[in-house]
């Protein structure tokens, strides 16, 4: 799945009508709510708040997805900005694009060029990250034989989050979920067979 590499806002003109469009990177339902909220308590004079949110569960596959015209006509705001983002393939987002009207109608071929327009070039500015599923693995051995498997690990294609010095040295490693069979093999490899990994649980990964 795709995220936005950041939070941000962008705005443009049309025939005297503003739009400002804010997006957001969220977790969960509430959390856009929330940003939602916060768009309208700074925009309190503008004519329009429209929003569009995509949210997916990494376990399943599910994808919460749903869209507000907030007074525009029907389907021609929160609809085709929901468009742009089930086009990307983006998740944990909300996007909310704020409308101060300018006198003129754009009638609803105009309103839907303006709301999709306003949201893709928001979306190009803040630029876009992959969320992977990992794993992280704990590996426990003696200080002995800790500076190979480190040197090992740092130049292979697993990331090392974090090594800890205690009785032992453990080190916690990040393995995308479709790339754990590999990993068994690769530190069978370096170790022997005599170091075991330890799920640590999920752990979601933005990368290039």
């Amino acid at each position: 799945m795709r995220v936005i590499a950041r939070d941000g806002a962008h705005e443009i003109e049309i025939q005297r009508s503003r739009f400002l469009c804010t997006v957001a990177r969220v977790a969960d339902v509430p959390a856009a709510t929330a940003v939602i909220d916060r768009v309208r308590r700074a925009g309190p004079d503008a004519t329009h708040h429209c929003t569009a949110l995509r949210i997916g569960d990494p376990a399943t596959g599910a994808m919460t997805a749903r869209s507000n015209d907030d007074g525009e006509p029907s389907g021609t705001a929160g609809v085709p900005m929901l468009e742009v983002l089930s086009r990307r393939d983006l998740t944990d987002v909300v996007a909310v694009v704020s409308r101060w009207f300018g006198g003129t109608k754009l009638g609803a071929g105009g309103l839907v060029r303006a709301y999709s327009t306003a949201l893709s070039e928001t979306l190009d500015r803040v630029g876009e990250l992959r969320r992977v599923r990992h794993r992280e693995l704990l590996l426990a051995l003696p200080h002995d034989r800790a500076g190979r498997l480190e040197h090992d690990l740092r130049n292979s294609p697993y990331l090392l989050r974090e090594v800890e010095h205690g009785a032992d040295v453990t080190f916690t490693v990040a393995v995308a979920e479709s790339r754990l069979d590999d990993f068994g093999g690769w530190l069978a490899e370096h170790t022997g067979g005599a170091v075991e990994a330890l799920d640590a649980g999920p752990r979601d990964l933005y990368l290039p």
